[in-house]
């Protein structure tokens, strides 16, 4: 349906809240800071790095964010919002499961190549979990978020397959998620392979994740 503003021609917008201008600043944060945890990883990243690699100063980071543990996890997890919708055009649009297995593998592939660096960051920031409490929490958050957008794209396959998942949605997730971070390491050494490699496994593993 389409939508009528009711704001008269020439009004000024409306007027944002202070929440929400706080949640704007924070986001930009966010952006400005993801460039630098990716490329120097959670152990070599400080508050003042961050800084001294963006436009805004040290004061005006601790302002937003009390460490730098709150920090990473607010990052992660704004990178990671738009991250689990990455597949839902292909769910939507695939009219048969080769389609739809062709267009997983090839998407994850595309993501590595564009998008290695944050994937780095998330892989770090969950191994850093093992150590640090303060962190679970939002690790745990985070990788249910990307178990239920495996399982979307599975329950899908199978609808167009018209067979049932073999494996539970953990099972599945972790199987995927093993040659994503596997095909994502090879590709951060060099590999030629790496994503030829991957896209091949990931394939492989569509046609026998449904029954």
């Amino acid at each position: 349906m389409l939508q009528v503003s009711t704001r008269a021609p020439g009004a000024p917008p409306p007027t944002r809240t202070r929440e929400e201008k706080y949640d704007e600043r924070r986001n930009q944060l966010a952006e400005s800071a993801l460039a630098t945890l990716g490329e120097l990883g959670y152990a070599r990243t400080s508050l003042r790095e961050i800084a001294q690699n963006s436009e805004f100063s040290h004061g005006v980071v601790h302002y937003y964010f009390a460490n730098k543990i709150e920090l990473i996890t607010y990052c992660v997890r704004y990178y990671k919002a738009t991250c689990v919708t990455r597949y839902d055009d292909l769910v939507a649009t695939a009219t048969t499961a080769q389609e739809l297995a062709t267009g997983f593998a090839d998407k994850l592939v595309e993501t590595i190549t564009d998008e290695a660096a944050m994937h780095r960051l998330w892989y770090d920031l969950r191994t850093q979990a093992m150590f640090e409490p303060e962190l679970r929490e939002a690790v745990l958050e985070i990788d249910h978020t990307l178990e239920l957008m495996i399982w979307r794209i599975v329950l899908r396959y199978a609808e167009l397959s018209g067979g049932e998942p073999v494996f539970t949605s953990a099972t599945t997730y972790a199987i995927f998620d093993g040659l994503f971070e596997k095909g994502l390491l090879s590709y951060l050494t060099g590999d030629p392979v790496a994503l030829d490699d991957l896209r091949a496994r990931a394939l492989a593993v569509a046609g026998s994740i449904v029954r």
